[in-house]
């Protein structure tokens, strides 16, 4: 598929389960079932029209398993371009048909064949050109862009009407089609790197050959690296559609200038080792001994155009150059996957998972895992990720090894690859961002891994979740406090506790108990309990969102020990916080902000009964 990402195989219904983990083998889908009804699903969503509206606007492929029409008026709303929409497919629910809906040239036709092949039918497919000739000319194939697209609709009816085609250049994929050719076809194709202005009834296709090496100076002007890129480009003659990558040297792998020049030409940038490139030097038409002084290779910009197009690749633009920056191109013998050469930057994915279950997951961060090759953390984190953990490569640490655990992923980024470094709760709250960014600031880590990108996503932390089970608890002022020595000293803790005190802050208590530790969260009770009353509210929540969650109400005077474990999180209410019961017997904590009775709120104190 085009877009290389999994496709999601959606059922409604228990009884079209085994179906659709059928098509997820065949297809290397994900199950996703509706909650409620579908149980074993690897995704379980409440509502189907969002799940499959954010699956669209992700660009998932999706395989429904219902009836086309509905399937149809659930995206209705979200139909514009044909030409970046998804893969979308119609499956029978007893395996019957298959229908590609939306996306039949970017991968929806070839999954209904594959489909069609499993279960042994023929696939409903009906676009004009793969009836006709087994290709799709306003779709190319990945590594072939068509230039002129508004052309497409007029070549294709004089080709449906009897006419033929002229091939210029070669491509693999028009020469196996079943279209017709012939020396004085009326329609002309064209494969070429070249700029080239099409004629009448000519399509024009710009094969993914090259390669754009480029060297900078430290922190070059973003302005300056697009401005030479397109004047290397314009001088060789060579259109932008061909550049199949942006490369340089591994040492520019954070270098806004280059990733800036990839983000204009919409293609990804690519990198060498030094050695790498030095290996080049036979080939390089301007070899310097002040860049290989300064780098350790005698050229970055067309070394790493050279090194990207392999050892048939060939030098079509010498080095040019600006005040900060150098670039060259080269060309190779065939269409270049962007992956098969170099590596990209590494990007490291810090995200928070709440507790853990599906439905308290943004879905940021169920992107930014589903995105990522490699998985790190501690062991339960990673299990609680289920079905998204499917296919990737897992790095499980004990508790106690957050250092190692944070080094071990931002190394692994800094190979190229794409880690989440997965953290309960919030990623930014007691959790593993901290050290991300402590490791950047203070050192311990590799040069490749200190040039990474880094993205951090929120997740619900566990005194949001504490709270939402609880009521409203946190509606005023509060504070978060950890109460385990084992980073911060005990007196550091103390002081803390009694400032909380004294300030009337609501207070989550996070790590209140091990193990080994059991007097600390004694000494805040009896602390805090000389600052409010005996009866002030205590929420005790464990396992929140996971099996055996247990939330509990108690009054601070009543706090025991022993009722809280390290899995708990305690939440100790203000002197105003107050707990209500309703009509079904259950209690309530909230902390007023003293909107009731205020101006604007239409009523006033008087009036209630």
């Amino acid at each position: 598929m085009p877009d290389m990402k999994k496709p999601a195989i959606l059922t409604l219904m228990p009884g079209a389960l085994n179906l659709a983990e059928r098509l997820a083998a065949c297809v290397g889908g994900e199950v996703h079932g509706a909650a409620g009804r579908v149980t074993g699903a690897q995704v379980s969503f409440a509502e189907v029209k969002p799940h499959v509206q954010d699956l669209f606007r992700q660009g998932r492929p999706i395989i429904a398993l219902m009836a086309s029409g509905a399937i149809i008026r659930l995206l209705a709303p979200l139909l514009g371009d044909k030409h970046v929409e998804p893969p979308v497919l119609a499956v029978a629910e007893d395996g019957s048909a298959v229908i590609p809906l939306l996306g039949g040239h970017h991968g929806a036709n070839d999954l209904a064949r594959q489909i069609a092949v499993e279960l042994g039918i023929a696939a409903a497919i009906t676009t004009a050109g793969d009836l006709s000739f087994g290709v799709a000319l306003d779709q190319p194939p990945e590594g072939y862009t068509l230039a002129n697209p508004e052309a497409a609709k007029a070549v294709m009816a004089e080709l449906v009407a009897g006419e033929a085609a002229r091939l210029n250049g070669r491509a693999e994929w028009l020469e196996t089609s079943r279209l017709p050719f012939a020396d004085h076809g009326k329609v002309t194709l064209t494969v070429t790197d070249a700029v080239k202005a099409s004629d009448p009834l000519e399509l024009v296709y710009h094969p993914k050959t090259l390669v754009l090496g480029m060297g900078c100076e430290r922190h070059a002007p973003v302005e300056e690296a697009i401005a030479l890129a397109e004047e290397a480009l314009a001088k060789a003659g060579l259109a932008c559609q061909s550049l199949a990558a942006i490369a340089s040297i591994d040492v520019k792998a954070d270098e806004k200038a280059i990733h800036a020049v990839a983000a204009h030409f919409g293609v990804p940038a690519r990198f060498f080792s030094a050695d790498r490139l030095e290996d080049e030097t036979p080939r390089l038409e301007n070899p310097s001994d002040v860049v290989f002084a300064e780098v350790g290779c005698h050229g970055v910009a067309e070394g790493a155009a050279l090194a990207a197009t392999g050892a048939e690749g060939e030098l079509v633009l010498p080095k040019i150059k600006s005040r900060g920056v150098t670039a060259a191109i080269a060309r190779a013998r065939q269409v270049l996957p962007a992956q098969s050469f170099g590596r990209a930057r590494g990007r490291l994915f810090v995200v928070g998972i709440g507790p853990g279950a599906e439905g308290w997951r943004s879905p940021e961060v169920s992107r930014m895992v589903e995105a990522s090759t490699d998985l790190v953390g501690y062991s339960l984190y990673l299990d609680l990720l289920e079905g998204l953990a499917e296919g990737k490569r897992r790095h499980d640490f004990d508790l106690g090894k957050e250092e190692a655990r944070v080094v071990h992923a931002m190394e692994l980024a800094g190979e190229g690859r794409s880690v989440a470094l997965v953290c309960s709760g919030d990623a930014g709250i007691y959790a593993m961002a901290t050290l991300v960014f402590e490791l950047l600031d203070k050192g311990g880590i590799s040069d490749a891994a200190s040039r990474i990108e880094i993205a951090v996503s929120p997740g619900i932390s566990a005194l949001q979740a504490a709270a939402a089970r609880a009521g409203a608890p946190l509606g005023h002022d509060f504070c978060t406090i950890s109460l385990s020595d084992l980073l911060t000293p005990w007196e550091h803790i103390k002081r803390r506790v009694k400032a909380a005190g004294e300030g009337d802050f609501i207070i989550a208590f996070y790590n209140p108990v091990s193990l080994k530790r059991r007097t600390q969260l004694a000494y805040a009770r009896d602390e805090l309990l000389t600052y409010r009353p005996a009866d002030t509210p205590v929420i005790l929540a464990t396992n929140l969102g996971r099996e055996g969650e247990k939330v509990r109400v108690v009054p601070l005077g009543g706090l025991n020990v022993d009722d809280v474990d390290m899995l708990t999180v305690v939440i100790v209410g203000s002197s105003e916080s107050r707990v209500v019961k309703t009509g079904d017997g259950r209690e309530w904590v909230y902390t007023p902000r003293g909107y009731s009775g205020k101006a604007g709120t239409g009523m006033k104190k008087e009036d209630v009964a």
